[in-house]
């Protein structure tokens, strides 16, 4: 049965401030907490003025607060950007404080630029193969088995639940060799997709985290009442999507009606190769795309996003993207 989660950039809106996006962000988790969402990630991204999810585990520990039971991490925290001590130290932390609820997503990206990644004070002198030895310091520093010859505290005993994520089959590889869950970026970066979780699903070994492989995958959903209204909604996430990959990055602007129909031929197969893992329209086209990804990956689990510039219209595309997963879940 195919759980569904979200991932929350956190984004900051054209008008809008920060504060509010934050304010959003723990409305939106207890609404997705009431619509039977797994679990809850933020995602690390810098020096980007429309993403403000940059001091991640600060935004976990404010949501997990905001809500009772839905899991609340990070999907993920780019680990070139920082010590695994202070990785182990932050969510060491949030699991004391909320405990059996924290995911710890890791990823080997910058989630920047070289310039942001200089101003982090990591990634442009540290060894970029060191990403497999760092998770399993990370780990170390859990397990409290000695390793490192350091105690994390806190951190040092902590249940926190870790996972690969990846956009290539580098991570596939990883998550597989270590036996821990795998989540893959396809909702931005979809071009491995199904190699990847080939080679995670038959190279997998069994760990004492997990015993079977575990895989999730990433997918924009941008749902309301009509089709012609989710395509007038999903156009701010397009036009967010453009100004990204043109080095043009912006708050997340409003609605355009027609945007896509508006763009030149270079920008609109930007966005047709980027969002080919979304399901935009009313419920039963919204149901129809989500099923055929589920049909298409045999993922354990959604991962879905759906940035919509209106906080009211993003809520209610969530709940018809819940709706759609119920389906989907009773028609399996």
């Amino acid at each position: 049965m195919t759980k569904y989660s979200l991932l929350d950039l956190v984004p900051v809106v054209e008008g809008g401030s920060v504060a509010q996006a934050f304010a959003n962000t723990a409305d939106l988790a207890r609404h997705a907490e009431d619509l039977g969402f797994t679990r809850y990630w933020i995602a690390e991204h810098h020096g980007m003025p429309g993403i403000a999810g940059g001091a991640t585990a600060v935004v976990i520990g404010h949501v997990a607060a905001a809500t009772r039971s839905i899991r609340v991490g990070a999907g993920g925290i780019m680990l070139p950007n920082h010590a695994p001590l202070v990785v182990a130290e932050q969510f060491g932390t949030l699991d004391a404080l909320f405990p059996g609820r924290i995911d710890l997503g890791l990823g080997r990206a910058p989630g920047s630029d070289q310039r942001v990644a200089r101003a982090l004070r990591r990634g442009l002198d540290s060894d970029p193969n060191a990403f497999p030895q760092d998770v399993l310091e990370i780990q170390s520093y859990f397990a409290d088995d000695g390793q490192t010859g350091i105690s994390a505290m806190p951190g040092a005993g902590a249940k926190v639940e870790m996972w690969i994520l990846g956009s290539s089959t580098f991570g596939a590889q990883l998550a597989a060799a270590l036996g821990l869950p795998y989540a893959f970026a396809s909702h931005f970066a979809p071009d491995a997709l199904d190699a990847a979780l080939q080679i995670y699903r038959s190279q997998f070994r069994p760990s004492a985290a997990l015993a079977r492989p575990y895989v999730a995958a990433g997918f924009n959903v941008f749902g309301a009442a009509t089709d012609a209204e989710a395509e007038y909604l999903a156009s701010s996430q397009a036009q967010a999507f453009v100004a990204l990959r043109t080095g043009q990055p912006r708050q997340l602007p409003p609605p355009v009606a027609g945007y896509r129909e508006s763009l030149p031929d270079s920008a609109a197969a930007i966005l047709g190769h980027v969002l080919q893992c979304s399901a935009t329209g009313g419920p039963a086209k919204l149901a129809r795309g989500i099923a055929s990804f589920v049909a298409r990956t045999g993922a354990d689990e959604l991962i879905l996003t759906s940035s919509i510039f209106d906080h009211e219209a993003r809520k209610a595309s969530l709940s018809y993207a819940a709706t759609a997963m119920q389906e989907v879940r009773a028609a399996a």
